[in-house]
């Protein structure tokens, strides 16, 4: 195997990779050994006939296609080392010449890890994030509580207003037709849930315990089913039950019953200390975010299209991950929420360009601020991660001592690095 190397701007390059007349031959060959049981030749069983007459009978190019598979996955990571470029991309492979009993040239074109100019990182200046506990922080968490404990009355006196919990009856159509999904007996509405399409919710407002009447409303033009976006729907509503929430009164007893503390004023107390706990951790993790935020927006880089599409691309298949943990696929997603592919990709950009640059910055401190993790700071995180995971802190060794821990010492530097921006920033 040759290779050439052609650096082109906005941090690409080419890599001319040159695989041998007598390696490309034997690639052809493991195409061939990997694909003869699916060759028919008259006369032979399957996977019986020579190379040569598989070549004769269906052609050089049945063997093609994998044999440049094959080349490729056995020169590309030696031309990768090779080159001595920090590759950070997925290659595009064009491919020049291929053909038996000669070189195959093929060239990837690749994004390389582009350089980081730093600016200002050592003392630079944020807005202090707030961790003050008012007492309406206190209202609002005192409120969750009554929430939680509130009753549900039943209510026949008064037509439907907003927070009431319904057993309601519906039947849509549209221009008289009914669609699937559309109908539904002692379907559970909470007034306000917004969880009907707009306007559903508001019309049910002012009726009647037993009232039929019709509520009409428009599905939005992104709706996940094409017959039905932006279209006008009628739907036949029955009101079958009113439920409204009755919070039980803030008093001595009620801190009694939901807390460990005999007074509203004392649970109140130790309502202000959680928060502010709470509170502290949250602001401190605000200012860490500006303060790193602010040293990235003082570097200049740039970023090649290839490495930020990579990043969607891991992105995209985290976030599929977590869909699916929720019993969904991607694509059921896509279909309830009239989202595309395109449109999330899209969506994801400008959170991808920013996760490149935090990495690039933080990893670019590191070697200016020389910070190295010795073994005595990896026993730490080492025992900080049994606690965390409830496993013997020999078990993390062993499993870092057979993976590659490079990978963690790098998150440890560069957090040890993050800890050093604040430490020296100035929070006003």
């Amino acid at each position: 195997m040759s290779l050439q190397v052609e650096k082109l701007e906005k941090n690409m390059a080419n890599l001319t990779i040159t695989v041998s007349a007598e390696d490309f031959n034997k690639a052809i060959t493991q195409s061939f050994n990997k694909n003869k049981s699916r060759f028919n030749i008259p006369g032979f069983r399957k996977g019986k006939a020579t190379q040569a007459l598989v070549e004769k009978f269906y052609g050089l190019g049945a063997l093609l296609e994998d044999a440049v598979d094959i080349a490729i996955d056995q020169s590309y990571p030696t031309a990768v080392k090779e080159s001595g470029l920090e590759i950070v991309s997925r290659p595009q492979i064009d491919i020049k010449e291929v053909d038996k009993n000669k070189d195959f040239v093929y060239v990837a074109k690749v994004a390389t890890r582009p350089e980081v100019t730093l600016g200002e990182y050592k003392g630079v200046e944020v807005t202090k994030a707030d961790a003050n506990v008012t007492e309406e922080d206190i209202a609002q968490e005192l409120l969750a509580q009554q929430e939680k404990n509130a009753r549900l009355i039943s209510v026949d006196d008064r037509a439907v207003e907003d927070k009431d919990q319904l057993l309601i009856d519906f039947d849509g159509s549209v221009d008289g037709v009914h669609f699937e999904g559309g109908k539904a007996e002692d379907y559970p509405l909470t007034i306000g849930s917004k969880n009907f399409i707009a306007g559903f919710e508001d019309q049910i407002i002012g009726h009647s315990l037993g009232e039929e009447f019709d509520v009409n409303v428009t599905f939005p033009e992104n709706y996940h089913s094409k017959e039905l976006a932006g279209k006008p729907a009628v739907f036949k509503v029955k009101v079958k039950e009113i439920k409204r929430k009755e919070l039980p009164e803030l008093n001595d007893d009620f801190a009694s019953e939901v807390s460990e503390f005999d007074t509203l004023e004392a649970y109140k107390e130790s309502i202000r200390e959680s928060l502010a706990l709470r509170k502290q951790k949250k602001a401190a993790n605000e200012n860490e975010h500006a303060v790193v935020q602010k040293v990235v927006e003082n570097a200049t880089m740039d970023i090649p299209d290839p490495m930020v599409e990579l990043q969607i691309d891991k992105m995209v298949q985290d976030y599929a991950s977590r869909i699916q943990s929720q019993g969904i696929s991607l694509e059921q997603y896509m279909q309830f929420t009239g989202m595309t592919i395109d449109k999330l990709r899209e969506q994801m950009r400008e959170q991808a360009i920013n996760n490149i640059k935090t990495r690039l910055v933080l990893e670019e401190i590191v070697k200016a601020e020389k910070i190295e993790v010795d073994e005595a700071r990896m026993e730490e995180e080492f025992a900080k991660m049994a606690d965390q995971y409830d496993m013997e802190v020999e078990k993390i060794r062993e499993h870092f001592a057979n993976s590659d821990s490079d990978i963690l010492k790098n998150d440890i530097a560069i957090q040890e690095a993050i800890d050093m921006l604040v430490a020296e920033a100035k929070l006003v």
